[in-house]
């Protein structure tokens, strides 16, 4: 197993909207889990989350923002801290914005082209960070990422450059994902959103970086 864990990429401009997403989501997540308890709001994984089965676009929205558990948190979030300042940098706050979302609604489309009948929620902001991964990787090829490997029971620290790292990742993503297909789960990972967002992230980075959004 391997965590990136920081990089070596200076940023151009302050993160305003990858450090306000990732306020967001703790918030949120601190908030749902909050009312959860009190018995305020029951279960709002299915509430708010993605079901395919009752394909709807707010709950694709309300999704990016809703995870089910610390870890699961946590993982995002780290990764939309190391790579997510970057790739902001260079579209600016506004464009970088609607790059997330559309990074996050490629994710859940994906997902549901692979299997439209499921009734099991997706939720969770992977698809969106996904699409991030894949464009800082186009764009920083040879940014040199940090990584925590865990090696049997021995743990130690690389430099790699990002092309190799985010590569790895995205193959691990699409080997699971193959892997997954026709398998009866009752939940787990959403493989194909994974693959979904980091795809819509390299396709449509240099679109929305170019698009002049004012004059449309």
């Amino acid at each position: 197993m391997f965590f990136p864990y920081k990089d070596d990429n200076p940023r151009v401009l302050f993160p305003y909207v990858t450090y306000t997403l990732i306020a967001a989501n703790i918030i949120i997540f601190i908030g749902l889990n909050i009312l959860s308890f009190q018995k305020t709001i029951y279960n709002p994984i299915i509430i708010f989350g993605f079901i395919p089965n009752s394909f709807n676009l707010l709950t694709i929205f309300s999704s990016m923002f809703i995870h089910g558990g610390i870890s699961h948190i946590f993982g995002n979030m780290l990764f939309l801290y190391i790579f997510g300042d970057n790739v902001e940098s260079i579209l600016g706050h506004t464009k970088f914005f609607i790059f997330y979302l559309i990074c996050g609604f490629g994710a859940a489309l994906a997902q549901y082209a692979v299997n439209p009948h499921s009734t099991i929620p997706m939720v969770g902001a992977s698809g969106a960070i996904a699409g991030i991964l894949g464009a800082y990787m186009i764009r920083f090829p040879k940014a040199k990422v940090h990584v925590l490997a865990v090696i049997i029971i021995f743990i130690t620290t690389f430099i790699i450059p990002a092309q190799i790292v985010l590569g790895l990742w995205f193959f691990i993503q699409l080997s699971n994902g193959l892997s997954s297909l026709g398998i009866d789960t009752t939940g787990g990972v959403a493989w194909f959103a994974h693959i979904g967002g980091f795809i819509a992230g390299i396709g449509s980075i240099n679109y929305v970086q170019n698009y002049n959004f004012e004059n449309s």
